[in-house]
């Protein structure tokens, strides 16, 4: 399993402080929430905050786009130093095609499903897939709580990669605490996207390895 601190709830101005501490703690991935004020409500950052982020870390960066047509973006991103490009399929058409694209200019392509996003949406283009991220909550803001049926859209997303043979990812995002990560581990996600319980606490590193505790003790 592996830690994803989003730092949509970092302190931009010790932005490299903060993420090296998330690393100490053994955060894997760095998570980046870009958000467009139209797909949904809320702005955040782009892709000079990916290129910044690359100049602090050799980590993977994991760049989840809540943005319509995020396909206007794939190349720029791509130079920015993004490992991960993942986005709704409602944000825009030709998913295949798009998914296609990330792949080709050496980013892993993600496909993300909001809660009322069927899986189906996953299980047609399954064999193009990198990574499948479950949102357990409505995307738009940081610290919400994780949504209960998000667990059993967990299961199912898990079931469809196993019957598909992939070993693409399986991430949530959304409220995910020391009290809900074990939950959301037990019904088959392997990537854990934590904003404000890793950035929004006094000791990052910490709150990474407490995250990792609470999977490893069901192991």
């Amino acid at each position: 399993m592996r830690i994803a601190p989003s730092v949509l709830s970092a302190d931009l101005g010790r932005l490299r402080e903060q993420v090296e501490t998330a690393i100490e703690g053994g955060a894997e991935w760095i998570h980046v929430d870009v958000m467009d004020g139209h797909f949904v409500p809320n702005l955040t950052f782009g892709a000079p905050v990916v290129r910044a982020l690359r100049r602090i870390t050799d980590r993977p960066l994991d760049v989840h786009l809540m943005v319509r047509h995020p396909e206007h973006y794939i190349g720029e991103y791509a130079d920015a130093g993004a490992t991960v490009f993942t986005f709704h399929p409602e944000a825009t058409v030709h998913v295949q095609r798009h998914l296609a694209a990330v792949r080709e200019q050496g980013m892993l392509a993600g496909l993300a499903l909001n809660p009322s996003t069927p899986v189906a949406f996953a299980e047609e283009v399954v064999d193009q897939l990198d990574l499948v991220l479950v949102m357990s909550v409505n995307p738009g803001y940081g610290g919400q709580s994780y949504l209960p049926s998000s667990t059993e859209k967990i299961r199912r997303v898990r079931a469809l990669l196993d019957q598909a043979g992939s070993r693409a990812a399986l991430e949530v995002d959304g409220g995910i605490t020391t009290d809900t990560i074990a939950e959301a581990w037990l019904a088959g996600a392997d990537t854990f996207v934590a904003g404000s319980a890793v950035f929004g606490t006094a000791d990052p590193a910490h709150a990474v390895r407490e995250l990792q505790r609470r999977c490893a003790v069901l192991a």
